[in-house]
């Protein structure tokens, strides 16, 4: 199948926007996986071997999840589950709907293995949300929702959109991911610094309950900053943390990386890698790192895997590989457990650190 992909469909997709053959995917998984028929054949083409762990209080089939901002509007989450993703991360969702960013808005870059993207947080709104993840199929594996601030919300506010947005979708989600890393809403970045996080974290532990609240930040940060910012977290009861987000860094000057956006795929994978390592190294490994930035095949997640991460996750891969990348990294990874005379994923987390 991957080679199906790689010589039919990516050529096909690469004709068209960006945005729009993002689209079209997403609706062409929602309409396969609406059926038992449809969901029985993605599970004989894709899924994986099960490569069982826990981590932030939750089970997983398997440490490898979808990444925020392949399906914001959580439109195709029995499918995900049928391609054989162990959790998904749907959103990001802010308080307020908003169109976001004018288009285009996604670029990709078949050179660098990267996409580049200033979509804005484009998303229905909590409440929209909210009505839809009520009337929806609840996937079987733990669900998370990307939380962002809406841009027409001012900073000093921020703690309360987010909170909003959790305390309308709470009820239907496993865990929440804090965004205040995403570089395309203006300044919200800012919100990294220790004070405002930690109004945005307490704000939102009021109606998160007992589930995992998790912070994602940038791979731009001084590594003093990241530091501040685990501690920060972690002090308030956070129950870990996601590394990377997009960076607004480029591997080269050429016309395509002009583009402003945040950028991920292949040129984040080292950097995303450090962040894991200096998060694990300043936590003493003792504080739950959800991996991403970069992720191709199964020996870059085992990478980010034994330089800390207890889970990881993909979205650009997704896009230049298609769906057999998902068997390709799970199986890869049972793979290299057995090779190593491990018995569980847990066993190889951080592992590299004690090299």
């Amino acid at each position: 199948m991957g080679l199906g992909y790689s010589l039919i469909v990516r050529p096909f997709l690469a004709l068209m926007d960006s945005e729009k053959a993002h689209r079209r995917a997403i609706i062409g998984l929602r309409i396969t996986s609406f059926t038992v028929l449809g969901r029985m054949m993605l599970r004989i083409l894709y899924r994986p071997r099960k490569v069982e762990t826990s981590a932030l209080g939750l089970n997983f089939s398997n440490p490898l999840g979808l990444a925020a901002g392949m399906d914001k509007k959580a439109e195709a989450m029995v499918g995900w589950e049928a391609l054989g993703f162990g959790f998904i991360e749907v959103g990001g969702i802010t308080e307020h709907e908003q169109d976001g960013n004018p288009k285009p808005r996604m670029f990709r870059s078949s050179k660098h293995n990267a996409l580049i993207n200033r979509m804005g947080f484009n998303n229905p709104g909590s409440e929209k949300m909210s009505n839809h993840l009520a009337k929806c199929k609840k996937p079987s594996i733990p669900l998370m929702l990307n939380v962002g601030k809406s841009k027409i919300t001012s900073l000093e506010d921020a703690h309360l959109d987010y909170a909003k947005t959790v305390e309308r979708c709470g009820l239907y989600v496993d865990a929440f991911v804090i965004n205040v890393s995403s570089p395309n809403t203006p300044n919200l970045r800012e919100l990294q610094k220790d004070e405002d996080l930690a109004r945005i974290i307490e704000a939102v532990q009021v109606h998160s309950g007992d589930k995992p609240v998790l912070v994602k930040i940038a791979p731009d940060l001084e590594d003093i900053q990241i530091k501040s910012i685990v501690d920060t977290a972690r002090g308030l009861g956070c129950a870990g943390i996601v590394a990377t987000n997009t960076t607004t860094s480029r591997p080269d000057d050429s016309p395509l990386m002009s583009e402003t956006g945040g950028l991920s795929g292949k040129p984040l994978k080292s950097r995303s890698t450090e962040v894991i390592r200096l998060i694990a190294d300043h936590t003493d490994g003792e504080w739950p790192i959800i991996g991403v930035g970069g992720i191709a095949n199964s020996d870059d997640a085992w990478e980010k895997i034994t330089n800390g991460a207890s889970l990881v996750q993909i979205y650009s891969s997704m896009v230049f590989n298609g769906a057999s990348v998902i068997k390709e990294i799970v199986n890869g990874l049972d793979r290299k457990l057995k090779s190593k005379g491990l018995t569980s994923l847990e066993q190889a987390v951080g592992i590299a650190r004690g090299e």
